[in-house]
Parts: C-alpha cells; sequence; structure tokens
C-alpha cells in the first residue's frame, strides 16, 4: 500500500515514527514524505551562525540523506514559514497538503495526533490542516482511507528537559512493533540531522516509543491494537 507521512518540520519524521517507516518499507509499502517547512528558524541556527535562510538550506540538505538512508520511495519539502503556520490562512497550506495527496492517492494519510506530541503550534497547526483536508477528500474522493496519528503510548520516559503529551491505551488504536534492524535504520536516519545533535541528544527520541510505534486511526476503534496502520484495511 502506499502511504504518505506529511509533517510541519525536518526530522519530525525522526523523532519517532523513523522505526515504523523503515519496517513498512521493508515489508515492502510504498512510503513517501510531504514537510511543510525547511525548519530554518530553529534556534540552532544562532549556534552556527546561520540564518534562517541558510539553516533551510542546510537542513535540507540533511533530509536528502534522510531519504536514502530510509528508503522513501518519495519526498517533498515545502518552504513554508517555519514557526508560522498558526499565523497563515489555514487554507493556503490545505490547499499544498490536498494537491499533494491528490497527486500521490495514498490508501493512508499520516500526521501528528491533536497533542502534536510536544504540543508546538506548527505541530497542532499540521494535524488540523491534515485532518479537515482528509474528511473532504474522503467525502468528495472516498480517498484517502485511513488517517492514522503518530502518537506516544505512556511509559516512564527517559530524563530530560522535554515534557512531551501521550494518548490514553483507549485512545490507541495501532502499534507497529520493529525489528532490530528497523531500529538501527531509525538511528541512521535521525544522525543524518548532524546539525540537530545537540538536540536529540538531549531529546533521546527513539527512546520514548518503546518497543513499537504507537498510532490513533481517525473516526476507527480496534481492541486489541492492530499491528500496523494498514491491517483491516
Amino acid at each position: 500500500m502506499k502511504i504518505l507521512y506529511i509533517f510541519p518540520h525536518p526530522d519530525d519524521e525522526c523523532f519517532g515514527p523513523a522505526p515504523a517507516i523503515a519496517r513498512q518499507i521493508r515489508l515492502g509499502h510504498e512510503v513517501h514524505l510531504l514537510t511543510l517547512t525547511r525548519g530554518g528558524a530553529t534556534k540552532q541556527r544562532h549556534r552556527l551562525g546561520l540564518s534562517v535562510e541558510e539553516m533551510g538550506e542546510v537542513r535540507h540538505a540533511e533530509m536528502l540523506a534522510v531519504r536514502e538512508t530510509l528508503g522513501l520511495q518519495g519526498m517533498r519539502v515545502l518552504d513554508l514559514p517555519d514557526s508560522g503556520l498558526a499565523e497563515m490562512d489555514p487554507r493556503e497550506i490545505e490547499a499544498v497538503v490536498e494537491a499533494e495527496i491528490l497527486r500521490l492517492a495514498p490508501e493512508v494519510v499520516v500526521t501528528y495526533a491533536v497533542h502534536g506530541v510536544s504540543g508546538f503550534p506548527d505541530h497542532l497547526v499540521t494535524h488540523a490542516v491534515v485532518k479537515r483536508v482528509f474528511c473532504e477528500l474522503r467525502s468528495t474522493h472516498g480517498t484517502p482511507r485511513r488517517l492514522a496519528l503518530f502518537t506516544l503510548a505512556p511509559r516512564e520516559e527517559p530524563d530530560s528537559g522535554f515534557q512531551l503529551k501521550t494518548s490514553s491505551p483507549e485512545a490507541i488504536d495501532a502499534a507497529e512493533t520493529f525489528s532490530d534492524s528497523d531500529m538501527e535504520i531509525a538511528r541512521r536516519a535521525l544522525a543524518c540531522y548532524v546539525t540537530y545533535q545537540p538536540v536529540i541528544e538531549e531529546a533521546r527520541p527513539l527512546e520514548r516509543i518503546g518497543d513499537a510505534v504507537h498510532f490513533e486511526l481517525f473516526q476507527e476503534s480496534f481492541d486489541p491494537w492492530l499491528g500496523s496502520i494498514v491491517e483491516s484495511l
């Protein structure tokens, strides 16, 4: 099946979902990524002495390495304003998201859960926009068939300064258990973000997911959880 991940920033696909992406590709699914910004507004630019535009170019180059490491079948990186999605007319964001979904025709679209995991405004806007476009296209075109929402399950977290939001077990519908090789690919992909290593070392994102990547499924409910976001389609 064809799966499209939609996130606002470079590294969002590696801060948790990457082991599931590696697993899905290993199992023969066609996985694509749409990233709405180049992530140039990150505070790491000050450490490196780069402008927003220069940092965006660097992070885009890092994403090209991520694409190769994960083995993504397709990746598109837009240049919407990083840390500024909340100030945009949401219809403008919806238009580019809709165009990409119509172009690729995925069976499953993936984005953040309603809390955005970190609660960062760009994450919340992306959730709302993707959900709105999904509902519209499903009513007018009958596709995509599923909206999966990446989340974290409650568990004891590594000690760090990052306070992340989780979904209750009742809200979770799917858990993709990955192999050691999938996790190794995810680690190598995350390491491609050379300029973001101080944040990665503090956040330790791949340690927070446990032994599976968890998803809510919009307007669906499964108990027990599905073993994949493409199961039962």
